[in-house]
């Protein structure tokens, strides 16, 4: 099994790395594909991705296809 995981970086803390929570990708109007969730805490969190990462995440489970 892959670890795959999604991390972003927390603007309110101020943190690299953050794993996110609860992921959900959606594409955005130009076609890029976009995570959103949280870290665990109650910060929201959002980071842009490639196609290849956003499908493998969605794949292994990780994250939730938003389209």
């Amino acid at each position: 099994m892959s670890d795959v995981k999604i991390t972003a970086y927390n603007v309110k803390t101020k943190e690299k790395g953050v794993e996110m929570k609860d992921a959900v990708i959606t594409k955005t109007a130009k076609g890029a594909y976009m995570a959103q969730g949280n870290d665990g805490k109650g910060n929201k969190l959002t980071t842009l991705m490639g196609e290849a990462k956003a499908l493998e995440a969605i794949k292994a489970g990780v994250a939730k296809q938003g389209w």
